[in-house]
């Protein structure tokens, strides 16, 4: 069924696999730029190095005026960076610790993270914050706009006049009357002390003081409005551009649109195209083009098997988180694509969220069971590789991912020092559906990676990672026509980041966050080819 070699794998997924591939590119940038490329491997490793540590002292400065509090939020920072500066500073010391070492580095420096993270709640429970003070109420940001097309049409308000106390002008509040005074009546001294009422939209924003925990105060005050107003009015419970707390209240009309006929064809298309995809892949793989050989696809079906294996999995597991928490999920919109298949799905939200903590294990239900998927076929096809397996790849290949190579060294061994190694299919398969799951947790908009950032750090972070991401991705297009792919559809389809939840004050845990990070790292793990140093030292290739 499968042919034995595996040269004939198009350009993209060559540069996107094998780091000689780029290598063989260094000396025409040379030509065009008119400077010699010089590979500096040690010098490289230790200017990342020293990034980091200067990224550690200048998180330390701007720790210290916090005093004990930013301290503790900073060893946070060190904690989770420390394997990682050990792991590269030894490296360029010319000391390479297996993969144990850095497995235990990892759970020793997870461990420490949720510690700190615990004193650091104890601490900041014991400390009186200062009450916020009087100043002029920002824009939270246009997430809550919805397009004036997409409303539907509602009962005309009545607009009421009132004063503002910061400028002394007439504002228009755009509630009618006796809603602004039930939605004013939720508030009290125990909950969220009310201080000034500012028309927003088709809602308002109402400055105060916070008296409490976020999530119990969010609680009580939805309760409390579903009982006055019904359902009529969403409460949001959001920082403003002071990192103060404020109380948006918004009609129910602004909340997001369910998919419209037109957007469930698409979807259907999308899939219809992702199937085909996925049998040219196959096709590609086994060094034919399946579009003009269809009687052929009892031969590539294992292979698009695998991918909608993966493909499916993590479908499957945000669905049902997102049913676990009453949260409404769009048709999948598949991404198809010729180099492997297809590039994930967009999910949209059809429900506002209840809080971050739901919007990260959405998010990470969906890469975590399509990633663990991917390493399941990889090591099952690892361990059933053997002399004379069907698959023949060359050992530069396995230079291109640390994950990948640093999983097939550990159960291929010495093997991985001749040039050709026959492996099971289902390495390949894994592969694929490795790079797929890596490319969907980049930290960037509305992908599974950019939505796990918003739900930890937030939404400031979140949009400064997609900046970076998408730079990121237009550097290295210069040498990998996917990553201009790939930036070109984060910046048509997915550049801009998930509404704001109702609760957006109460953070996710420590532990979250740290399977967050780790989700993070892996991705890179995953993408990033190993250094011809490396790859030397752990015996792959010649």
């Amino acid at each position: 069924m499968f042919p034995t070699t595996l040269f004939h794998i198009p350009q993209n997924l060559m540069l996107l696999l094998d780091r000689s591939a780029i290598d063989r590119l260094k000396p025409l940038l040379a030509q065009a730029t008119g400077m010699p490329i010089v590979a500096s491997e040690n010098t490289a490793t230790i200017a990342l190095v020293l990034v980091a540590l200067g990224i550690l002292g200048w998180g330390f400065y701007r720790a210290r005026p916090f005093g004990k509090l930013g301290i503790l939020a900073w060893l946070q920072s060190v904690a989770l960076m420390s394997p990682w500066l050990l792991f590269f500073g030894l490296f360029a010391a010319g000391i390479y610790l297996n993969l144990v070492a850095v497995l235990l580095l990892l759970v020793a420096s997870t461990g420490l993270y949720i510690y700190l993270g615990r004193q650091l709640r104890k601490a900041a429970s014991d400390t009186v914050l200062p009450r916020p003070d009087a100043a002029e109420v920002k824009s939270q940001s246009d997430a809550f706009s919805v397009p004036e097309s997409q409303r539907p049409p509602g009962p005309e308000t009545i607009k009421i006049v009132t004063s503002s106390p910061a400028n002394n002008e007439s504002e228009i509040i755009p509630v009618p009357v006796e809603d602004l005074k039930a939605i004013k009546g939720i508030f009290g001294i125990d909950t969220f002390f009310a201080t000034e009422t500012i028309p927003y939209q088709d809602g308002v924003i109402l400055k105060g003081n916070l008296r409490g925990d976020p999530e119990q105060v969010h609680s009580r005050l939805t309760a409390s409005l579903e009982e006055r107003l019904n359902d009529r009015y969403r409460l949001f419970l959001v920082e403003n551009q002071d990192d103060k707390p404020v109380v948006i209240i918004l009609p129910s009309t602004n909340d997001p649109q369910p998919t419209t006929v037109s957007q469930k064809i698409l979807a259907v298309v999308l899939l219809l195209a992702t199937i085909a995809t996925s049998l040219e892949t196959g096709g590609l793989l086994l060094s034919f083009d399946f579009f003009n050989s269809p009687t052929r696809y009892l031969e590539v079906l294992p292979i698009a098997a695998g991918i909608w294996a993966v493909l499916g999995s993590g479908e499957i597991a945000r669905r049902v988180l997102a049913n676990r928490y009453k949260v409404g999920l769009s048709w999948p919109f598949f991404i198809p694509t010729l180099q492997i298949g297809c590039f994930g799905a967009i999910d949209r939200f059809e429900s506002l969220l209840p809080n971050r903590k739901v919007l990260f294990d959405i998010a990470f239900a969906g890469s975590a069971a399509g990633g663990i998927v991917s390493v399941l076929m990889l090591v099952t096809g690892l361990l059933l590789s053997h002399p004379g397996s069907l698959f023949q790849i060359p050992a530069e290949f396995f230079k291109g991912s640390v994950l990948v190579g640093t999983l097939a060294k550990v159960v291929l061994g010495s093997a991985l020092q001749q040039q050709i190694v026959d492996v099971h299919p289902l390495v390949v398969i894994g592969w694929l559906g490795l790079v797929i799951t890596a490319i969907n947790l980049m930290p960037a908009g509305q992908l599974d990676g950019g939505r796990i950032v918003q739900a930890i750090y937030g939404r400031k972070i979140a949009s400064r990672t997609t900046l970076a991401t998408f730079v990121v991705l237009a550097i290295v297009s210069l040498v990998n026509p996917l990553a201009l792919y790939w930036a070109i559809v984060i910046l048509i389809l997915q550049r801009n980041l998930e509404r704001p939840s109702l609760n957006e004050l109460t953070e996710p845990d420590d532990a979250r966050a740290a399977l967050g990070l780790l989700a993070l790292f892996l991705m890179i793990a995953a993408l990033l080819p190993l250094t011809p140093a490396l790859a030397g030292r752990l015996g792959i290739g010649n």
